[in-house]
């Protein structure tokens, strides 16, 4: 007899983060598969929301973000067999952020301790593919909204 193969499912937050220009924050960095943004996988009771603001901070350390709106949620593939999916939730936050790109060093003493990451902006035009279809959702990214920046830590 064929034992059915157990389902695993694994909660990820997402972070399309725009600047007052309206590019989008983007990533290279060892191991990765091309272009990526801030994401990463919600830990124990954590929330959509807590994740993003915690992964923000973790691999990118950028402290502050101007809001951070709830975008969509959706449950992608990441392997058939056995089967594992993400379910992604995808916000959108604005940063005042005049670096061009930088380096961040992770040091949170997790599975990417030690890891850097080549921050970057690119215009969100949905010419250009992510790694991981992290690009899913770019279209639905509305124009930078102006407002008073707020502490990562504090939502």
């Amino acid at each position: 007899m064929i034992e059915p193969e157990e389902t695993t499912y694994v909660g990820k937050a997402c972070a399309y983060i725009t600047r007052e220009t309206g590019e989008l924050l983007v990533f290279e960095g060892p191991g990765h598969e091309g272009l990526q943004i801030p994401k990463g996988t919600l830990e124990g009771n954590e929330s959509p929301r807590e994740g993003l603001f915690r992964e923000v901070r973790e691999e990118s350390g950028l402290m502050t973000l101007q809001g951070a709106e709830h975008l969509t949620t959706d449950i992608w593939v990441r392997r058939p067999s056995p089967p594992k999916y993400y379910v992604r939730h995808f916000f959108h936050a604005t940063v005042h952020e005049p670096r061009d790109s930088w380096t961040h060093t992770v040091r949170d003493g997790g599975d990417e301790h030690g890891s850097e990451f080549e921050f970057s902006w690119i215009e969100p035009t949905g010419d250009r593919e992510f790694a991981l279809d992290l690009d899913d959702y770019v279209g639905l990214l509305p124009s930078a909204t102006a407002g008073p920046d707020r502490p990562v830590a504090s939502d």
